[in-house]
């Protein structure tokens, strides 16, 4: 096999390559006679098939395997042999006009990019201190009790905090449009799920009163058939309901999992919760400093193929996200390009990180993996089953072994940067102002 390597450009390369025919006919050939003492065919006994009849059915599709297989594998050994790290998949033409009694072809790829990581000396890095006081420690409970509201009908008009169910149907110059129209429609007034025109409109509505009302889509609205245009709408309320918070007594601890209802124990087990979510809140603002000054140190030139392929995995995640949700994705303008920004990040952190790793020997060791593991699990019931359970799912394990990593890529980034402490609220770090 003949190789030639060309430079297209900082990253991009093309490999010239060409295997003998002989050599490929000849493995066709073995093939289908490995292939003929076993094949059935109506009329013929297992290995009577003739070599003509059976080169005749499978003959295309074994040439097809045999011609894959040895064009992967000289690109293989060609990369093998120049030292080269491909980046994504390679994109296979054969050549027009191949020599006599050759198959040429061409292979064009990036390769991964060759950089070092710059200083982050110069970098500082915030560390929150974040105090959780009884009133951190009441507002949390607050939270709680409105994650498990009820709602009970009322006879008077619609205000914020209220659930309204509620049937509209919007019309655009007069004809109905698509997601315009709903039945038994429930909504929280306040909460901004509808626009504002709308949720102003059910506001002060009782139960059974109907109206129509005007309502100017945004112009950057996420659905482009109405976004800028103005609607008009029908609405109907069919109940008006309050909110009821239940009370913090014996019953609400045993709703947290105080099995005897004690309420200072429930107390203490809400501020244990919500130290543990400060700290991981706290170490999350950490790691993303830390890793953006790594990204500002470190200039790096991306494979277009990585940032594709990144980017491509972003897309196929929010899908299945909104497909979680109800939401026909189908109709919905989703694009890969909609998400290369965060694919650029992703995939030069990715890089970095591995450079890193390598250059310091930073890669976790198995007990460092287990301490993340038993952490996580830490706010499980059963923090035993749980670690089991991570170490049963190979995807799970590597998971957490890529977060033990990064751990190990931000402590190094912090002994070598300038860490200084500062006070931040508990309601900002929590990013809630109840």
């Amino acid at each position: 096999m003949a190789v030639n390597v060309e430079q297209l450009g900082t990253l991009e390369r093309r490999l010239q390559m060409s295997l003998a025919v002989d050599g490929i006919e000849r493995e066709i050939d073995e093939r289908l006679k490995k292939l003929s003492r076993n094949v059935k065919m109506p009329g013929f006994r297992p290995g009577k098939v003739p070599m003509k009849l059976l080169a005749q059915t499978y003959g295309p599709q074994v040439r097809s395997e045999v011609l894959g297989d040895a064009v992967q594998k000289a690109f293989n050994d060609a990369i093998r042999e120049a030292k080269l790290r491909v980046a994504g998949q390679p994109r296979i033409e054969p050549k027009q006009e191949p020599a006599a009694g050759a198959i040429e072809f061409s292979a064009t790829f990036e390769v991964y990019p060759e950089f070092e990581v710059g200083d982050v000396a110069t970098a500082t890095i915030e560390r929150p201190q974040v105090a959780v006081d009884d009133g951190a420690v009441e507002r949390t409970l607050e939270l709680l009790r409105k994650q498990r509201v009820s709602y009970a009908p009322v006879e008077r008009a619609a205000a914020d905090g209220d659930r309204v169910t509620v049937d509209f149907a919007g019309t655009l110059g007069g004809e109905p449009f698509a997601g315009g129209k709903a039945e038994n429609f429930a909504l929280v007034l306040g909460e901004g799920r509808m626009l504002p025109e709308f949720e102003a409109a059910a506001r002060g509505m009782r139960a059974g009163e109907s109206k129509t009302f005007a309502l100017t889509f945004p112009v950057d609205y996420h659905s482009p058939d109405v976004a800028g245009k103005a609607a008009e709408f029908s609405l109907t309320v069919k109940s008006v309901e309050e909110a009821r918070l239940p009370a913090v007594d014996g019953e609400f601890a045993r709703m947290l999992g105080v099995a005897d209802g004690d309420l200072a124990k429930m107390r203490g087990e809400v501020r244990q919760n919500v130290e543990r979510e400060v700290a991981k809140r706290i170490e999350a603002r950490v790691k993303h400093q830390a890793l953006e000054a790594l990204i500002a140190v470190t200039p790096v030139e991306l494979p277009k193929a990585l940032v594709a392929l990144e980017s491509q995995e972003l897309m196929q995640r929010a899908a299945a996200d909104l497909r979680a949700r109800g939401l026909k994705v189908e109709k919905l303008p989703i694009e890969p390009a909609a998400f290369e920004q965060t694919a650029r990040r992703r995939v030069a952190l990715a890089l970095i990180i591995n450079e890193l790793a390598a250059a310091e020997k930073l890669q976790p060791k198995p007990a460092e993996v287990r301490a993340l593991i038993e952490r996580e699990a830490q706010s499980y019931e059963s923090p035993a089953e749980v670690v089991k359970w991570f170490y049963m799912q190979p995807q799970r394990l590597a998971e957490m072994e890529g977060l033990a990593l990064e751990a190990n890529v931000v402590n190094w980034v912090l002994a070598k940067s300038k860490v200084v402490e500062k006070a931040v609220p508990f309601d900002e770090l929590m990013g809630s102002n109840p």
